[in-house]
């Protein structure tokens, strides 16, 4: 990457407001393994927003709990420090989503993408995982994976419209017009922008890699790279042909081209709609 390039993406991550940092707080504690339920519970509840919503997400469909959370002490017990903080996660970056489309950033559009993409990587991870991470760290990943294109698409306006009409146009990928156009893709501005809000290291380089199909990758890297490409699918949120087949590192991980990993999983509508109610009571 050029300076000239490096100093416009770093221009562009200043302007992103700070991520809460009650939810930076929550990540540097559920990093340390001997982290204490106790200090976590205290930080969240030092967030009367964040405490509201962590509890109805909770409370809903989506987590079908036998008994009705009323305190985050009880949630820590129920679903465990690496599911609150992804919670966390989730809810603080959707609230950084853009009120109203500019640019010809469709945040509707962005969502569907981003809900299927989440729903479709956890549902592999729970069928091929290996303990390395868990299912809803790749749904995290899978629902974050894009981010780079909320900065593009505020900051530098004319050049992601003009890449996204480069996509139409000539039939390619939305990164692969954003590397002629802009000189690097989201991925890139993703990464970065994961390091300022001080995401865990595994999530951003998931970010950062998930449009590098010729790199080895980890368990979820290569959730997030299938489910990509499997949302479009079973999930179609834009009309862009691009050729959806796995890339051979990830082929192997699952032991199975796109199409036999496509039959494979079969009927998900209830894991999108599950995702969809998510999506919902996050926001």
């Amino acid at each position: 990457m050029n300076e000239d390039i490096q100093n416009q993406l770093d221009a562009m991550i200043t302007q992103m407001p700070a991520f809460p940092a009650s939810v930076q707080r929550i990540i540097q504690l559920t990093s340390d393994i001997s982290c204490s339920p106790k200090e976590l519970v205290q930080v969240i509840e030092h967030d009367p927003v964040m405490t509201m919503k962590l509890l109805k997400l909770l409370n809903s469909a989506y987590y079908s709990l036998p008994k009705k959370i009323t305190s985050i002490k009880r949630s820590v017990v129920y679903v465990g420090l690496n599911t609150v903080k992804n919670m966390a996660l989730s809810i603080a970056t959707l609230g950084m989503l853009p009120k109203k489309d500019v640019a010809g950033f469709d945040t509707k559009k962005y969502l569907q993408h981003s809900i299927a993409t989440a729903a479709i990587a956890k549902k592999l991870n729970t069928k091929f995982g290996h303990e390395e991470f868990e299912p809803s760290d790749c749904f995290v990943a899978g629902l974050l994976h894009d981010i780079g294109k909320v900065v593009y698409a505020q900051f530098n306006p004319d050049e992601y419209q003009n890449s996204q009409e480069i996509s139409e146009n000539e039939c390619i990928a939305l990164y692969q017009a954003e590397r002629k156009i802009i000189g690097v893709d989201h991925s890139v501005v993703g990464s970065l922008l994961g390091d300022k809000w001080q995401f865990p290291e595994s999530l951003v380089a998931c970010i950062g890699d998930h449009h590098e199909v010729d790199k080895p990758g980890n368990e979820m890297r290569d959730c997030v790279i299938a489910a990509n490409q499997l949302s479009k699918v079973f999930a179609p949120s834009d009309t862009t042909t691009e050729n959806k087949q796995l890339p051979e590192t990830v082929a192997q991980r699952f032991g199975m081209d796109f199409g036999d990993l496509h039959g494979y999983l079969g009927d998900i509508s209830s894991d999108l709609n599950a995702a969809s109610t998510y999506m919902s009571v996050s926001g």
